[in-house]
């Protein structure tokens, strides 16, 4: 069974849900997509593969993202082999568990996008982290040796095969990277939720003021533009932020998002629900959590 190529295996993303989103979204008539948060651009993926738009948008403030993505698409052969070294590396001396720390400080020195693929797919929980000086400081997961060369190549190669000739990738802030979006396009974005942004837990290399979120949609919505929104939500009894303000006009939705895996760590089995904003005439309020229909395999197999 084929299932869609993943190959930045970000905590969060939107892989596993996004079956679930596209049943929310629109499936056709879309001139352009644009995904300004893109990460692992789990929705432009799904987008590709499903043909919704003519071409395709991606852009992230994380410029070693963007330029990892250039390399994907257009380098897929090379730059899977550049991650087979690196990945090789740690396995030449058993258990040197420094070697992750080299790569990342090679990679907070030079940026390379390999460096960091290969520190995404090998940290903790895939959970990047950061400091307030964009130096990333996520440690080595002991337990695994991070995604193995041979299925990262299929994952970078499947990616290469779906966007192509197809896709721009823009490095910036989210307003300017869709500064020509049209009424005709669609937006989705995955921004830094309120609750990674504000207080203790600060984990991107840049987060999102919750007020400039709000100014960056109202613009949207003068512009005429068709967008949905995954923005925080809740895990258990634990939310992640206040909902969005009602004179935005958007349709709220709570997706069922599985299991936490941070709570399952720690002995507690706690469902964590994602919120979903449509601008309007996309879809309407529904009451409750929305759950698959189909088993997770089946919804992410192609």
């Amino acid at each position: 069974m084929i299932r869609l190529p993943h190959p930045i295996p970000y905590q969060g993303s939107k892989r596993s849900l996004a079956p679930l989103i596209g049943e929310h979204v629109p499936r056709s008539g879309i001139e352009t997509w644009y995904e300004p948060f893109a990460g692992s651009a789990a929705m432009t993926l799904w987008a590709a593969h499903n043909n919704v738009a003519k071409r395709f948008v991606i852009g992230d403030i994380l410029v070693p993202i963007c330029e990892l993505w250039k390399a994907i698409v257009d380098h897929p052969r090379e730059t899977a082999a550049q991650y087979r070294s690196v990945w090789e590396g740690q396995i030449e001396v058993p258990n040197d568990l420094g070697y992750f720390n080299r790569v990342r400080e090679r990679y907070n020195t030079e940026q390379d996008p390999v460096d960091l693929l290969y520190l995404v797919a090998r940290c903790v929980k895939n959970a990047v982290r950061f400091n307030r000086h964009g130096k990333m400081t996520q440690s080595v997961d002991k337990r695994r040796l991070g995604m193995r060369p041979e299925k990262m190549a299929a994952a970078i190669i499947g990616s290469s095969a779906l966007l192509k000739g197809r896709i721009e990738i823009r490095p910036g802030d989210w307003l300017a990277t869709t500064a020509d979006a049209a009424p005709g396009d669609f937006v989705y974005m995955d921004p830094p939720y309120a609750g990674t942004t504000l207080g203790r837990d600060k984990r991107y290399a840049e987060g999102l003021n919750p007020e400039r979120l709000v100014e960056g949609l109202h613009d949207y919505r003068l512009r005429s533009l068709r967008f949905a929104l995954s923005y925080d939500g809740m895990t258990g009894e634990k939310t992640y932020g206040p909902p969005l303000p009602t004179e935005l006009g958007l349709a709220r939705l709570l997706l069922h998002a599985g299991v936490s895996s941070q709570a399952t760590l720690v002995g507690r089995s706690e469902v964590t629900v994602e919120s979903l904003y449509l601008s309007p005439g996309i879809g309407n309020v529904r009451e409750g959590i929305i759950r698959r229909e189909r088993p997770i395999q089946e919804l992410l197999a192609i």
